[in-house]
């Protein structure tokens, strides 16, 4: 057994190498926070010219780093009109500032300043793109003048350019559905699948008024379903004593590329009604379909002379040349969305997208 000093010894000893070890961590953890704070280093490329260097000066607990430090910028966004950048972005960003850029160099970076100096005093926003996501470089002023000074915004693809053009233009977007919400169309194969289900409901439903609402609705699937009926077999439908006859429809193309498409069409206005061929070499691709009710009168409101108040939109669920029949016969003259924007403005998703 040791004696009593060799102890006291031991315990003085172990107890410097602790003060030696917290003190080796405190004074890595300020060289961290220090180069932290001094940021990383970055060349900046706008396309392959190299402007500069700038640090990148993280602002969260979440260090954000562009890929091997390199700010590639793509280019340079529009002019905004109405709005600072900064107030757009702090609104569509899900996240704040990603990071700020400083130059800590001691010699004067032209290109950098230039750029600092167009994107402030234009409105504009320098633009990296990584990944599915557009970093945008908002040139801000800097207290410290440390020029050129830029806050750093993540938004997705496309994002920003949508909200400056409706800003620009004090013009909204607005989004339709088709199916159960501007149309109802059915084929033969639907209508007799509703009217089957109606029959099911009615046979085992107690309340007469509930009833009689069913077999209403009933009875007008099977009045449309025997207009359908006639337009599949003869191009022809009776409704009234009034005979209506197919009309040649030619559909507006999207491209130079596409195939000339001819549609037989019969329209009954009266009954907000069209009858279509979605292919029209196949008869069973015909469908029936019913028009909103006041359609017309939204449609005119849309289209109304003066400003114009809104880019309309179309996302449907539906197979995509049935969404394009389904909106022609909703816009036939496509004024609400002109024939060469169709293509990206009526979107097709799956469902659970």
């Amino acid at each position: 057994m040791s004696n009593p000093a060799t102890q006291r010894i031991l315990m003085m000893r172990n107890s410097c190498y602790e003060l030696r070890r917290d003190a080796i961590s405190r004074l890595s953890l300020t060289f961290l926070d220090l180069k932290l704070r001094l940021g990383f280093k970055s060349l900046v490329y706008h396309g392959e010219v190299c402007l500069g260097e700038l640090d990148v000066i993280p602002v969260t607990e979440h260090n954000f780093q562009f890929p091997n430090n390199e700010i590639r910028i793509q280019r340079i966004s529009q002019q905004s009109e109405r709005c600072p950048t900064l107030s757009i972005l702090q609104t569509i960003s899900p996240f704040s500032v990603r990071c700020k850029l400083e130059s800590s160099s001691r010699t004067e970076q032209t290109h950098l300043i230039n750029l600092h100096a167009s994107c402030f005093h234009e409105v504009k926003t320098a633009v990296v793109l990584i990944g599915d996501e557009e970093i945008h470089l908002v040139a801000m002023p800097s207290k410290q003048k440390k020029f050129p000074c830029f806050w750093c915004f993540a938004v997705p693809v496309g994002l920003y350019d949508s909200c400056l053009r409706m800003l620009n233009m004090r013009c909204l977007s607005i989004v339709f559905d088709l199916d159960e919400t501007l149309i109802v169309a059915n084929t033969m194969k639907s209508f007799e699948d509703r009217i089957e289900a109606l029959r099911v409901w009615i046979a085992r439903e107690m309340d007469p008024m509930r009833v009689s609402g069913m077999s209403a609705e009933m009875k007008r699937y099977i009045d449309d379903r025997l207009l359908l009926k006639q337009y599949i077999e003869s191009d022809v439908v009776m409704d009234n004593g009034k005979t209506y006859k197919v009309q040649l429809e030619e559909v507006l193309q999207l491209s130079d590329g596409h195939e000339r498409v001819v549609r037989p069409v019969i329209r009954l206005p009266e009954k907000n009604i069209v009858l279509t061929r979605i292919n029209p070499e196949i008869r069973d691709t015909s469908v029936l379909v019913r028009l909103r009710p006041a359609w017309e009168d939204l449609r005119s409101y849309l289209t109304a002379k003066g400003r114009k108040r809104f880019e309309v939109y179309v996302c449907t669920m539906a197979e995509r040349d049935y969404a394009l029949e389904m909106w022609r016969l909703l816009d036939p003259e496509a004024h609400l969305i002109a024939s060469k924007q169709l293509s990206d403005r009526v979107v097709c998703v799956k469902s659970g997208k």
